[in-house]
Parts: C-alpha cells; structure tokens; sequence
C-alpha cells in the first residue's frame, strides 16, 4: 500500500516556465555595481556562467550546490567589494525575481489535502539551488507549505537527484521506510523518473516541461504513470 507521495518542485507543483536567468543575474549584479553598467554585465555573465558549470556537475556528478557557492565562484573573477547590507539588498532582489516567476499550481492545495484525507504523508525533493526560506516562503504565500509533512531541498543536501541519498533523504523526512510505499512525481526523466525507479519507488512523469538540452540525460527508464493534470493524481493513485 502506498503510505508517501513525494513531490518535485519546479515543473511539477510550480508549472513549468522558461525564464530568463541571465536577466535575474543582472538584476543582482546592478545593485552590486550600481551605475557601472559594464561591471554589472560582466558579473551577470560571470554568475549564469558559474551556474551553468555547477549544474553540469549535478548532471554528471549529482553533487548539489548552493546560491552562496554560484556568487562566490563567480566573484573568484569579478570581485565585488561592497558592504554586507548592500550585497543583501541585490540578493533579495534576485530572489524576488525568481519568486515571482515561479507560483505554485493553484490546484496543489486542494490536491493536497485530497491526498492528506487518506493518510497519505507528503513531501518535496526539490534539486534546488535556493537556500529553504525562499521555497518556504513561497509555498507559505500560496497557502500550502503547512500541508506537507517534511520538505527536503538539494541545497541543505551533499548530492541532488538522481542520486539515491537525495531520494532516501525524502523517505526518512517524511517517515517511510520502505521505497515501495512511496510515489515520486516529477517532471524530469532522468532526475525525477529514473532516481525514484532506482531507489524503488513507484514513478509518475508530468510531461510538460521544456528540460533545456544540456540538462537532458537519455535513460531506459520508463514511468508506472503519466499525469496530464495536477488534479488527476488522487484517482490516479486511488488503487495503488
């Protein structure tokens, strides 16, 4: 009998959405060199370069990484001599930027508390960068961060999906012990499909994110379902 549903977080509770991350760098990098638009364009390109490298190697090593890692790689080659207040100043504003570009399905709340009714535990793996305030905060505002039981981001972890301690590192937040009681929905084949079947958990694809190319990784690793429609998911799983 299944006892968890564990989530991902981007492009499965918060819809997919291409965004545009060099301009959330350069948001960040002109409050760090207000009024020096070359320095502030140097940095943004520093910053998404110093990303990109870093998720590359959560690609192909699994190993996870912080926001704070991002801007210290960067800053190796682009320094930015400025007071504490003002480089926390550029870094709310980089992350109201990401925030506000990333809601949470609005059906989630409602499907939550579907699935909460049958005794089922809830949880989130997330491979995120952000540190967890930001991810509490957002679900906080869109009224959901209280219907999980346990919410478990790559960025307080050593390895990101799909490495098998991220996802062992859900079970144990949310209470399950045996992978088979568990269901992972994510939007990705290879982070989200092929680390939950790997553990042993039972797998669902939401097929409606554009993964852009450097992050996609072939598997022969197949689903046990594909959800359409975030609502879809309490009868999807009622028999399971």
């Amino acid at each position: 009998m299944i006892e968890a549903v564990i989530f991902d977080w981007g492009g499965t509770l918060s819809p997919w959405k291409t965004v545009d991350n060099l301009a959330g760098w350069r948001l960040l990098a002109d409050v760090l060199h207000e009024g020096d638009e070359e320095r502030a364009a140097a940095l943004a390109d520093a910053l998404l370069a110093a990303e990109d490298a870093r998720w590359a190697a959560a690609r192909d090593e699994h190993r996870a990484f912080t926001i704070a890692q991002v801007l210290a790689d960067a800053a190796a080659h682009h320094p930015a001599d400025v007071p504490a207040a003002v480089h926390d100043a550029a870094l709310a504003v980089h992350r109201e930027f990401w925030l506000g570009q990333l809601p949470t399905d609005p059906d989630a709340g409602d499907v939550l508390r579907a699935l909460r009714e049958r005794g089922l535990r809830l949880g989130v793996l997330s491979s995120t960068s952000w540190p967890r305030d930001w991810h509490e905060d957002r679900f906080r505002t869109d009224g959901v961060l209280d219907l999980f039981d346990a919410c478990v981001w790559s960025s307080d972890l050593e390895w990101t999906k799909p490495h098998p301690e991220a996802f062992r590192a859900a079970m144990d937040a949310v209470g399950v012990d045996d992978p088979g009681a568990c269901v992972y929905v994510g939007d990705r084949p290879y982070d989200d499909i092929s680390g939950a079947k790997g553990v042993g958990m039972r797998a669902i694809l939401v097929p409606h994110s554009t993964i852009p190319v450097a992050q996609q990784v072939p598997v022969d690793v197949h689903p046990d379902a594909v959800l359409q429609r975030l609502t879809d998911l309490p009868d999807l799983i009622a028999d399971w």
